[in-house]
């Protein structure tokens, strides 16, 4: 076994790590965050902009508020939502960060050249 430069994690930490990417390893999940990292959403924006059924978009809030990723707020008759927890806005800064390094060596701005 070779020898870490750095400390090995502790394993509940890495098992908080592995049900949080558990609850968001799904691309509506994704999607849902990144709409709400900037505002709270109605319902009904989030199914709109989704493109989904409303029943599929109500099922995905659940499970992210349930595990307090996401909180909601009822105003008469509409309910908003809003992402109440740091990490998906971390997880998809990593996100953004590994998809642009992947345009980036298919497009051959790495320095190599690409063939066809």
């Amino acid at each position: 076994m070779s020898e870490t430069t750095h400390p090995l994690l502790p394993m509940a930490l890495l098992e908080r790590a592995a049900e949080t990417l558990r609850i968001l390893a799904h691309p509506h999940r994704l999607r849902i965050c990144e709409l709400l990292l900037e505002e709270r959403v109605p319902v009904k924006v989030l199914t709109e902009q989704l493109g989904i059924a409303g029943n599929a978009v109500s099922q995905h809030l659940n499970i992210m508020k349930a595990h307090g990723i996401l909180g909601c707020e009822r105003e008469g008759k509409t309910v908003f939502y809003r992402v109440i927890d740091p990490r998906p806005a971390w997880l998809l800064g990593c996100i953004r960060g590994h998809g642009q390094d992947q345009v980036d060596t298919a497009s051959g701005r790495d320095g190599t050249a690409r063939e066809k």
